[in-house]
């Protein structure tokens, strides 16, 4: 029986590497790796070794038949993505056999005399772990990893949502390399307050950043500011117990919540604040923000998007985990006919196809949510017009096919993505958030590098990391050899 890739799939493409039958795609050297939303398995190529499954850092691959109720449909899921494709040797041939891109490539020629370098990497997340596991991996170097948090994990351990436990478990393979003997770990030690970007160059060969996109946008309308009005950086950082955050940071006292914005983190903030506590016990969720939960009067959460159900930014697969949820209802409003229409013509294998057996509701949204059942409504092509509140949010203007509406909500919830922070004594592009960089090399700077959310934006999940701190890699190796490295002290 062939195994499946399910929801949890994070991209690294560990799993790719060790299939013997290459039967796992796409695969790094294909055109659709780098925006693909996860691999998957062909049911026709496997031979059901499991060697995948014991490779997986999130724990996404299962044998198809011991996949549960709400994993069940990723059986197909898998077998779709092969379907009508053109069968190949590899496929018709399940004997072991070498990838194509697999043999060993030797892409970087480095001296036999080259003499260790003293490498700085600022940043614990997946961008700077995939560096540093590069680093002491492929080369002689000795890397000083620092962050400015107490504890170490960055995106891994403060923005992935308890609930989704196995997402997490990939920051046990990071963090194995943090008691490795050519790396030094300096936690609590923030650039800029406790040292500078100039100290930390004079006393390295090279530094690498990779520090994230840590702010949120702003959605640029009146009432932003008002108390219950709140980043969802701030929320998620409220559940995951971010050192930052303070555990009274969220009131959840209103019945209807508004998140403006229709992404994963979107949906991971709906999906807890309607979560039924006791399913989060045990989770890795902050217990400040867990006690909260056990008292909150939260009843519905309205997902706001701007575009239509087929344009939406959440993956398919974290779509149709909040289709699988039990005890909460999935309603789409129906204040547009166009996002019927949307939803009926969508192909098989398209996001809003997973919307069609929900139920379509014209909300009145000048009434409290209903008792029952907590539930999350999605609202699309409708877009924040203004917070509107005295002292407090009261509700949100929104824009729609027949005229703007007011939700009636207590808390608005500014889910529409992130981006990076200046540094001190570092060039920062105010228009894209990003350090300015040429294939990671810091402009003006010699010797310092970008990984990363800071060097790309905010765009690709945990594995899309690991190609870009490759070319980082690749960027700082050859300015060494080259002798284009500053001296350090």
């Amino acid at each position: 029986m062939a195994y499946a890739i399910t929801q949890t799939c994070c991209n690294d493409a560990t799993c790719v590497k060790v299939c013997p039958v290459n039967c796992i795609h796409p695969t790094p050297d294909e055109p659709d790796f780098d925006t693909t939303e996860m691999l998957y398995i062909d049911p026709a190529s496997c031979i059901d070794c499991g060697a995948c499954a014991d490779a997986c850092p999130v724990e996404a691959i299962f044998p198809v038949e011991r996949l549960t109720e709400p994993l069940r449909a990723y059986a197909e899921v898998n077998a779709a993505y092969y379907a009508g494709a053109e069968p190949t040797a590899e496929t018709t041939d399940p004997a072991p056999n070498f990838h194509r891109w697999g043999p060993p490539v030797f892409g970087r020629a480095i001296p036999s005399d080259f003499a260790p370098l003293d490498v700085a990497v600022v940043g614990t997340g997946p961008a700077g772990m995939y560096a540093v596991e590069d680093l002491l991996l492929r080369t002689n170097s000795r890397v000083t990893l620092i962050d400015r948090l107490p504890v170490a994990g960055g995106l891994v351990r403060y923005g992935v949502a308890p609930d989704h436990p196995s997402t997490k478990k990939i920051g046990e393979t990071f963090g194995r390399f943090h008691t490795h003997p050519r790396l030094r770990l300096r936690l609590g030690v923030e650039v800029g307050r406790d040292v500078t970007t100039d100290e930390l160059a004079a006393r390295h060969d090279a530094v690498i950043y990779a520090v994230g996109a840590s702010s949120a946008r702003r959605l640029g309308i009146p009432g932003e500011d008002l108390p219950g009005s709140v980043a969802a950086t701030t929320l998620v950082g409220w559940y995951n117990g971010h050192p930052d955050v303070p555990a009274d940071a969220i009131d959840l006292s209103a019945e209807r919540v508004v998140v403006v914005g229709n992404g994963n983190v979107a949906l991971d903030v709906a999906r807890i604040l309607t979560a039924d506590p006791a399913a989060l016990e045990g989770t890795t969720i902050s217990p400040a923000a867990l006690a909260q939960l056990r008292s909150s009067k939260v009843r519905e959460v309205v997902l706001l998007g701007r575009r239509g159900p087929e344009s939406a930014a959440y993956t398919t697969s974290e779509l149709f985990a909040l289709t699988q949820l039990d005890d909460v209802e999935l309603v789409v409003d129906g204040h547009d006919a166009q996002i019927e229409a949307a939803i009926e013509s969508a192909p098989a294998d398209g996001k809003a196809s997973l919307l069609r057996g929900l139920a379509r509701e014209a909300v009145d949204w000048s009434a409290p949510p209903r008792h029952g059942r907590r539930r999350i409504v999605l609202r699309f092509n409708s877009a924040p017009v203004e917070i509107s509140g005295d002292t407090q949010v009261r509700a949100l203007r929104v824009t729609g096919r027949t005229g703007e509406a007011e939700i009636t909500a207590g808390q608005v919830v500014r889910a529409i993505g992130y981006r990076g922070t200046e540094l001190p004594g570092l060039p920062f592009d105010e228009a894209t958030g990003t350090i300015p960089h040429a294939d990671g090399r810091v402009d003006g700077r010699p010797g310092t590098y970008v990984v990363g959310w800071i060097k790309r934006g905010p765009s690709g999940g945990i594995g899309a990391n690991r190609t870009c701190a490759r070319e980082t890699v690749d960027a700082l190796l050859d300015d060494a050899i080259a002798g284009h490295l500053p001296a350090s002290r």
